[in-house]
């Protein structure tokens, strides 16, 4: 890691709450000397908040409609912004249209660009509107994860990346991610299954439990024959590999004997099936880590919070924990493996 490490900071949706964490967490604290925040966001989604928010030190944002240099922004005593968008307009707090969509992946192609410079070290992301990016500008987006791994190739080797989280003592990856309920479901495979335990024992390692898809993993299938048919064949694979893989395990239970230490890691099998207990467990203080990527990127675990945008009063608390979060994983610390 660089001894100081740039960190690139995304608006998230513009029209959401993004912004103003972004804006709370640059100028709102002391400047710290352990990483150097690099903002992507326009300076339209930036500037009314001064209003909602005078407190702040908006003296030490700096615009620019440039990409800095990495000279730029080694020792740099204000804040570099730069809006990749660079168009003067009227945004409307809560309301995302097709601008607000655009402004978004501007921002996120902008900083992965500066990733993939050398500009930046790692990527920290606010929330988009997934739904709102859909609409007006790409009709297969589903979130950061797939649109990063896209744009690095990592689907040219398989499922090779993973979207996990931090709570914790709760560490959680998903072998599916957005999708439908029943699709999600009903899409299972034991390969799927089999690539994920794959993926997270290469990037993170450690003890990995498995939920069963069914209540408590079928018991013995009674409760149905998915855990006997492709989950229990999917960790006996693994294992083969060497993998430290359990399961399938009763999904009721397992997140809290991965608190208590039995296990390093959950490997859930739907988006839902981890994020519950993620969120009930570490609310607000959990953080999104795509893992296998070429560099860290994290993100807060909330999203735009469409009701309080523009307000002043969002809580830039999560982004200070992904923060934090990035610069252990930078520095070699987390994920927490147990002896």
């Amino acid at each position: 890691m660089a001894a100081t490490p740039v960190l690139a900071l995304t608006q998230g949706d513009p029209a959401g709450i993004g912004p103003e964490i972004v804006a709370k967490l640059v100028v709102g604290r002391e400047p710290a000397a352990s990483w150097q925040p690099l903002v992507v966001a326009e300076r339209a989604a930036l500037e009314p908040l001064r209003a909602a928010l005078p407190a702040l030190d908006w003296q030490r944002l700096r615009f620019t409609s440039s990409p800095p240099s990495r000279a730029e922004l080694e020792g740099a005593d204000e804040v570099i912004v730069f809006d990749p968008v660079g168009e003067a307009r009227q945004l409307t707090p809560g309301l995302s249209g097709s601008a607000d969509a655009a402004g978004a992946v501007a921002a996120l192609d902008a900083a992965l660009d500066l990733i993939d410079g050398g500009v930046a070290d790692a990527l920290v992301t606010a929330p988009v509107a997934k739904s709102s990016i859909a609409e007006h500008l790409l009709p297969d987006f589903r979130g950061h994860t797939d649109y990063i791994a896209r744009r690095f190739g990592l689907e040219r080797y398989g499922r090779d990346y993973l979207m996990a989280f931090l709570a914790g003592s709760l560490q959680v990856a998903l072998v599916t991610v957005h999708q439908p309920l029943l699709a999600a479901v009903g899409g299972l495979s034991s390969e799927a299954i089999e690539a994920a335990l794959v993926c997270l024992d290469r990037h993170a390692g450690g003890r990995i439990a498995v939920p069963g898809v069914n209540p408590h993993a079928g018991e013995g299938g009674l409760l149905g024959e998915e855990d006997r048919r492709v989950v229990a064949p999917a960790v006996a694979r693994a294992r083969d590999r060497g993998i430290d893989a359990h399961g399938p395990e009763s999904p009721d239970s397992v997140f809290a004997r991965a608190i208590d230490g039995s296990f390093d890691w959950v490997l859930a099998l739907y988006h839902d099936q981890g994020l519950i207990a993620v969120k009930t467990a570490s609310f607000g203080g959990s953080v999104n880590w795509t893992l296998g990527l070429p560099f860290v990127r994290t993100s807060v675990d909330h999203g735009t919070a469409f009701d309080i945008a523009g307000r002043g009063v969002a809580d830039e608390l999560a982004l200070a924990q992904a923060v934090a979060s990035t610069l252990a994983l930078l520095d070699g610390g987390l994920p927490l493996i147990r002896d």
